[in-house]
């Protein structure tokens, strides 16, 4: 046997472990040629749909520099793509909208995703679109490296809702013009109360907004106290202006004035359940009320509300019966009810914002 001979066989087994080693390599080179060209399309693909997306889509540096703006940008706002990348993105911002526009991306930047920001952004011509815009950041070995968003001109929806706001500020102001008006007809019947209703629907609502009763809520408690004794103009009016002590016959009659009412305005199609706010406005906590002796949570809570506003101004007002007894008379009798026959809260906040706010009647 040759040397040369003898070193081929001697180095054969490396030669081997080469030749595997090199068609792994081959394998593994393959294998990565394959993923960069599987990269390579989700790119082309990503970029196509960022590109033809409705709404812009961004990507900022964490120094919030803009990196990648999509082309829509141009469309919606004027702007070439390219004029805007490399610039911070508050260039487009107004000064009134940029400190929440810096909080929203430091809060991005801290971890969090921003879900429907609406923020005022100028376009090319210096007008202010309203803008809606979600953003989350991109994290690479435990560390945020951009932060990707996606922002949609929502100035036309803003719009249509400033209108709605509108048209339901006017639908409302006609409404309660309207129950000014029903109220007129119940006092000029009983001159002895005139205003009671006015002056119960303020502090109901006052009551009503110190205990976080939504907008939309009062509302409906307002348009009702303005016209909650409105089952009246059916009692007769030399009952409602007797100055004696009335029979039990008469009582049984004006007990009626809160079915009268309801009856009057439950086919109106209101967006507030003002008839059965009126309705219930004489039941009691303990079932003592009427006209239907409900109780506890069966009575709803603005009717809640307004009894304790109509007895608080019943007790402090002249009646034809009885000189007027005072706020502090009324206060007591209400707390001594507490529970009982009112309810907790509102009592308690009825007599806060009489001692502490200084509420009085107008």
């Amino acid at each position: 046997m040759t040397i040369t001979n003898m070193k081929k066989q001697m180095l054969a087994p490396e030669l081997e472990v080469l030749r595997e080693r090199a068609a792994q390599l081959e394998d593994e080179n393959a294998h990565l040629r394959q993923e960069i060209d599987d990269l390579k399309k989700a790119e082309e693909q990503l970029k196509i749909l960022t590109d033809n997306a409705h709404d812009i889509v961004f990507q900022l540096s964490p120094k919030g520099v803009i990196e990648y703006v999509s082309p829509k940008v141009k469309e919606i706002y004027g702007y070439e793509p390219e004029k805007l990348i490399g610039e911070l993105f508050g260039m487009t911002t107004p000064m009134s909208e940029l400190p929440k526009a810096i909080k929203a991306l430091n809060r991005v930047l801290s971890g969090e995703t921003i879900i429907n920001l609406e923020i005022g952004q100028f376009n090319s011509s210096g007008s202010i679109v309203i803008v809606e815009i979600n953003g989350a950041p991109i994290i690479r070995d435990d560390k945020i490296i951009a932060v990707h968003g996606v922002m949609r001109d929502i100035t036309e929806r803003k719009q249509a809702e400033e209108a709605a706001r509108n048209s339901a500020q006017k639908l409302i102001k006609a409404m309660e013009d309207t129950m000014q008006a029903m109220a007129m007809i119940v006092e000029m019947r009983d001159p002895y109360t005139a205003g009671h209703q006015r002056r119960v629907t303020q502090l109901a609502c006052t009551i009503a907004e110190d205990m976080g009763f939504p907008s939309d809520q009062i509302t409906g408690l307002r348009l009702a106290g303005l016209i909650h004794d409105i089952g009246k103009v059916r009692v007769p009016a030399e009952i409602l202006t007797n100055p004696e002590r009335l029979s039990e016959a008469e009582r049984t009659i004006i007990k009626m004035h809160p079915s009268l009412g309801y009856d009057l305005l439950k086919t109106l199609d209101l967006p507030w359940p003002v008839a059965d706010i009126i309705n219930q406005h004489h039941e009691r906590l303990n079932g003592s009320g009427y006209p239907s002796g409900l109780v506890g949570k069966d009575i709803i809570p603005e009717a809640r509300v307004l009894a304790v506003a109509d007895v608080v101004e019943a007790i402090a007002s002249h009646r034809p019966y009885r000189p007027a007894l005072g706020i502090d008379k009324a206060l007591y009798e209400i707390s001594k009810q507490k529970n009982i026959l009112y309810d907790s809260k509102v009592v308690d906040s009825c007599i806060k914002i009489f001692r502490e706010r200084g509420f009085r009647f107008q």
